[in-house]
């Protein structure tokens, strides 16, 4: 295989083996390898990790018109030949990514139209203004953290971008404080590889399902469990999964991006948040390479002949920048790249997000009018995983100042604003031990009242 400049396999693969996208070399420089691959043609075949070979499409028009032909290419990963005949790794870092469940994101036909109509209509019923209002709430709670740092400085992936999304989604899902808390320990657990978090978040969930189930509120929780779709609580259960996994650490990557974007040396000042947030969508897509499809026939993209129910992943990276869409993408609508996906699994939450995205910069600029990087956007590093593009870190400085919540803020305390009026049941301490400290969520609620 012909190497590009830059880019060489692997310390002892032979030249002609599969391009890895994991690893820090991948890393520190996707972009070259994106391009690498293009030089193939529209697909290649790829590492996804070791020993998980997928063909990557880096082309924007042969990733929309898979993504909008789901007679020959379906989303169910069971149809996975490598996998049914025991050639993935049982401990492979793709399997959590790309094995099956009983979602949206991994069914077809009738099974995907009724469950994506119970999460779209669900979705649809959340109010903006006050979608608005509940991350400026966590957005001021997550600030007030760190404001008064008497050096200034904070790290702004750690202490606002990631915990930020948590805090609004368990709000939105109606969480009670002692639940609320439980959620984010769980799904920040599932992407820092904590044992046991899969567990934690399961049950708090079906904790939250059953509460809901006695007691309905005014949440995406109880929506989901009374659409007409009629969904199991085991289904309700997936699809916030699937919410949360899908939305809290794209989110994250998009307003870190888009905070070192505006705050970065070359941004042009007094373009609004908005188009920050925008270009991040376009040239730094926050899920990189991910939505597996399985082609039902052998189909050929350019010269390659892709067999049935081999994995082909979408490169939304690659095709957001593919070098053929630059000459007319001013021609195009803002919204045509592809980070959302697009076709019958675009995500149906890309509205809401977007405005989480804006509000959450916005806030952040509001409240610390002086915030600066403290190293250049060029110098920042990103995770080297092949999923997302998100910033390791974002380290900033300012003049410190004391954050409070606004008197609109306590009023609308989302213990009764969202949240069930019943509490969830306290659990008892074990053999005398001490009661345990409260999470996060109970303390972003404890400072919403002014406590």
């Amino acid at each position: 295989m012909q190497q590009r400049p830059g880019i060489e396999p692997p310390p002892g693969c032979p030249a002609h083996a599969n391009l890895p996208l994991y690893g820090p070399h991948f890393g520190s420089d996707p972009d070259g390898h994106y391009a690498h691959l293009r030089s193939l043609g529209p697909s290649a075949p790829v590492d996804i990790a070791p020993g998980v070979e997928v063909e990557l499409v880096t082309s924007y028009d042969a990733a929309l018109y898979i993504l909008q032909n789901p007679a020959s290419f379906v989303r169910d990963s069971r149809r996975w030949n490598a996998l049914n005949e025991g050639r993935v790794p049982e401990d492979s870092p793709a399997l959590p990514m790309l094995a099956y469940r009983p979602n949206a994101l991994f069914s077809d036909g009738a099974a995907h139209a009724r469950l994506r109509q119970a999460v779209t209509d669900s979705l649809a019923s959340v109010n903006e203004l006050q979608l608005v209002r509940q991350t400026q709430a966590s957005a001021d709670y997550l600030i007030s953290r760190f404001s008064s740092e008497r050096m200034g400085q904070a790290e702004l992936m750690a202490e606002y971008a990631q915990p930020l999304p948590l805090l609004v989604f368990s709000e939105l899902f109606g969480c009670p404080p002692e639940i609320g808390d439980r959620v984010v320990a769980g799904i920040t657990g599932i992407f820092s590889g904590s044992n046991g978090a899969d567990q934690l978040l399961a049950e708090a969930l079906s904790e939250l399902i059953a509460q809901k189930r006695r007691n309905p509120g005014e949440d995406l929780t109880t929506r989901l469990m009374q659409h007409s779709a009629q969904l199991t609580d085991e289904e309700v259960l997936h699809q916030l999964v699937t919410l949360l996994s899908g939305g809290t650490t794209p989110l994250s990557a998009v307003i870190g991006t888009a905070s070192a974007l505006i705050l970065g040396e070359e941004w042009q000042s007094g373009l609004p948040v908005e188009d920050a947030v925008t270009q991040v969508l376009w040239n730094y897509a926050p899920i990189a390479n991910y939505a597996a499809h399985y082609p039902t026939h052998d189909v050929e993209l350019g010269h390659r002949v892709i067999k049935a129910n081999d994995p082909v992943l979408i490169s939304f990276a690659a095709a957001n920048t593919d070098p053929r869409l630059a000459e007319h993408r001013e021609q195009l609508s803002a919204k045509a790249h592809l980070a959302f996906g697009a076709g019958p699994h675009a995500c149906p939450a890309k509205d809401p997000a977007f405005v989480i995205a804006v509000t959450a910069v916005e806030s952040l600029l509001n409240r610390l009018p002086d915030i600066e990087t403290r190293m250049p956007f060029k110098d920042l590093s990103w995770i080297p995983a092949p999923w997302s593009r998100s910033l390791v870190a974002l380290p900033v400085r300012f003049t410190p100042r004391i954050v409070v919540p606004t008197a609109a803020q306590k009023a609308e305390s989302p213990v009764t604003s969202s949240a069930s009026p019943v509490a969830a049941t306290p659990r008892p301490p074990v053999n005398g031990a001490p009661k345990p400290k409260t999470g996060l969520f109970s303390r972003f609620l404890a400072w919403t009242r002014g406590e």
